[in-house]
């Protein structure tokens, strides 16, 4: 007898499927998504279009409140949601993103609001100047005298009264200007 010739030859690969290095990521995946529909709000689950067992495994985690116990049955969760595929969750993954990107660029506006909060701080008469010529409607006294106050609250490390009011209307401001 001639002895079987098991190797793959030119044009016979075989596909093996994934890794085991790669299944673990898409479980770690998987769990870190299901993390991130158990921090959703219970309002927001039926609008994601998630498979029905899968919404109530999240209503059963959510009942748990001791540390383990939730970090146990989160890992079921995410087994179970493993079972159904990545195609169910892709509403799911995008609303995520939505929320992430929504996020960032409400961070990035609160920034630039505070950015302006202290220039006209540290910037005086310029750019109190600027902010005037860019809203002419503005009560020049009141915004004067809410940024002395900012500045002396500061100092003296007192309550910051004066300086989160400079904000509110900074804020409204944009709110209000169409440009913007």
């Amino acid at each position: 007898m001639k002895p079987v010739d098991d190797r793959p030859r030119d044009g016979d690969e075989e596909d093996f499927g994934p890794s085991r290095s790669e299944k673990r990521r898409n479980a770690l995946d998987i769990l870190k998504l299901a993390g991130q529909l158990m921090e959703l709000p219970p309002s927001r689950i039926p609008k994601l279009n998630l498979p029905d067992d899968i919404v109530d495994e999240i209503g059963r985690t959510r009942k748990i409140t001791a540390h383990i116990a939730r970090k146990r049955q989160l890992a079921f969760l995410a087994k179970q949601m493993r079972r159904h595929g990545d195609e169910a969750f892709a509403d799911a993954r995008a609303a995520l993103g939505e929320d992430r990107d929504r996020q960032r660029q409400e961070a990035a506006h609160m920034h630039r609001l505070e950015a302006r909060r202290e220039r006209l701080m540290e910037g005086g008469d310029v750019a109190l100047g600027e902010l005037f010529d860019q809203y002419p409607d503005l009560d020049r006294q009141h915004l004067r005298s809410l940024v002395r106050q900012a500045k002396a609250e500061r100092e003296a490390n007192k309550p910051l009264h004066a300086f989160r009011e400079l904000y509110r209307i900074l804020k409204e401001l944009e709110a209000s200007s169409p440009g913007e």
